[in-house]
């Protein structure tokens, strides 16, 4: 009898540990124009979600300075327009989901996030997303080098190695003044790239926005990113030495989970006023958001 009790205490342990490695590995920043992007996208990154995640663009040094008229979205587009098809037939479900990570946001989130803001300086907040950002250049420099952009590969490596060095492991954006731009590349883009088609629109819990692509895609990101098999590993590759020992599975996921809500609330603070104004003057917030992020991830594609 105590055997069996055993045993079944540890299957429950088992499974209460793969429950947080997949957590782990959906809240890991696997592409940089999600975070999450920070509700993602009227985007990216990001965050849980929420508001930040579906109202705006990710909260990373590239995004600090204003964008062009032709880098913005109109989220009140009809569809269609701009060859954009909402493909939404869950949308009954979306919606709810929407609007759970809405009240997450509101009730949790954002509370959290503004008194982040109160006691963290803004220009530390920044530093600590344009660490986050610089930490993910591998996804993007290797989703320039399957799209054949051998350009951008190499102005993404460039930007890794000035900020990381110069800019104290990624902490200063020193990049940008040498004007090291590139669009960003990420998995997603690069099945779109290859032809793939999107596939139906995608809300989950405490996610940005998705399409079923973009949801491999993202996936795809995290496998590409070393940190998460040599570092803290959510992947393990046999023979392949890890900071954190195989062994310490707990270990790699607290690490991978707090790492992520420390970036979220980061970004929620830096995008504050943004998105409360965007969630004021948007009667149809969900609508906007899906044709935002639908028009932003044809737009990253096409480039």
């Amino acid at each position: 009898m105590t055997m069996k009790r055993t045993n079944g205490t540890t299957d429950q342990r088992a499974m209460g540990l793969g429950v947080l490695m997949v957590m782990a590995m959906l809240w890991l920043p696997g592409c940089a124009g999600r975070t999450g992007s920070p509700i993602a996208q009227l985007e990216p990154p990001t965050p849980p979600v929420l508001l930040a995640d579906a109202a705006g663009a990710s909260a990373q040094v590239s995004d600090a300075t204003e964008k062009s008229s032709d880098d913005l979205f109109d989220p009140f587009a009809k569809s269609g327009e701009d060859g954009i098809e909402e493909y939404d037939p869950w949308e009954p479900l979306n919606t709810k989901v929407f609007e759970f990570n809405r009240q997450v946001d509101r009730w949790i989130l954002k509370p959290v996030a503004q008194g982040y803001n109160f006691v963290m300086p803004n220009p530390v907040q920044i530093g600590i997303s344009n660490f986050f950002y610089n930490l993910r250049f591998p996804p993007r420099f290797f989703n320039n080098i399957f799209q054949g952009k051998a350009k951008g590969a190499g102005i993404e490596m460039g930007r890794f190695l000035v900020n990381t060095t110069a800019g104290v492991g990624g902490l200063f954006d020193v990049a940008q003044h040498l004007d090291l731009k590139t669009p960003e590349e990420d998995t997603g883009q690069t099945l779109g790239f290859y032809g793939v088609g999107p596939g139906p629109y995608l809300m989950i819990p405490l996610l940005p926005p998705f399409t079923v692509r973009d949801l491999f895609g993202f996936l795809g990101d995290i496998a590409l990113n070393p940190i998460n098999w040599l570092v803290a590993p959510i992947i393990e590759v046999k023979g392949v030495p890890s900071v954190i020992a195989h062994k310490n599975r707990m270990t790699s996921s607290v690490v991978q989970l707090g790492s992520r809500v420390f970036e979220i609330v980061n970004d929620r603070s830096l995008n504050l006023e943004k998105y409360q104004g965007v969630e004021e003057a948007t009667l149809d917030l969900y609508a906007a958001v899906r044709n935002a992020y639908l028009q932003q991830r044809a737009k990253a594609i096409r480039e």
